[in-house]
Formats: structure tokens, sequence, C-alpha cells
């Protein structure tokens, strides 16, 4: 149940602003927020979160954000002319979201249900 986002246009420190509002909440609930949400990352992130829950099944009820991480993409690199022929450098950056949704019912005291089952503890 991942999506990944990559080479997105725009800087990871603005995209970590959305991106830190919906960390823990529930699918519907970070939907709502990031359609109500003024900021330019809003919408792309809503249509990875619609992607991710698309991979888990299209099911919403009992999950959640479980990670979601803002990375730092290419640098695109671009020059500005200046005076006296100068060029001054331009640098566009780009971000690569990647959002893990998991399931409220999978935990038990922080650890994973999975985790007891491969060590023989259930």
């Amino acid at each position: 149940m991942k999506a990944k986002l990559n080479n997105y246009r725009q800087a990871p420190r603005k995209v970590r602003l959305v991106t830190d509002l919906i960390k823990g909440k529930s699918v519907d609930a970070a939907m709502v927020e990031l359609a109500h949400l003024p900021k330019r990352a809003a919408g792309p992130i809503a249509k990875l979160l619609t992607s991710a829950l698309a991979n888990a099944g299209g099911k919403s009820e009992d999950l959640f954000v479980k990670n979601i991480t803002v990375d730092q993409g290419t640098i695109i690199k671009r020059s500005m002319p200046r005076a006296h022929g100068r060029a001054f450098p331009i640098h566009k950056h780009t971000s690569h979201i990647a959002l893990e949704l998991g399931v409220r019912g999978d935990m038990v005291n922080g650890k994973s249900k999975m985790a007891n089952v491969k060590k023989g503890h259930e």
C-alpha cells in the first residue's frame, strides 16, 4: 500500500508543510484536510493519496497515513542574464514524495502483528 511521486516541481521545504499535516491521520480525514488546504502541494498529494488507496484495494476504512516522506529530487539549473554580460544561477528544486498507508487494526502496542507472527509469539 505504497505510492511514490518523483520529480514533483516544488521545493521539499514547501511540500513538507503539507505532508506534516496529514501524517498519522485516517485516509478520509487526510482527504478532507487536503481538499480545504490553500497550498499548491495539496492537489498532487491528494492525487498521490488516492493512488495509494487504489493500490490498497480502494477501501478507506481502517486505513491511515502510516508514513509520508519528502526527499530532495534533482535540481534543475538555469541561469539569469545580469548586468555586464554576467550570468547568475537559478536553482529549480524538485521533490520525491513517498507515501505508505497502514491498517489501524494491525498495530498492537506500537508494533505490527505480523512482527509477532514471524517471531512465533502469537
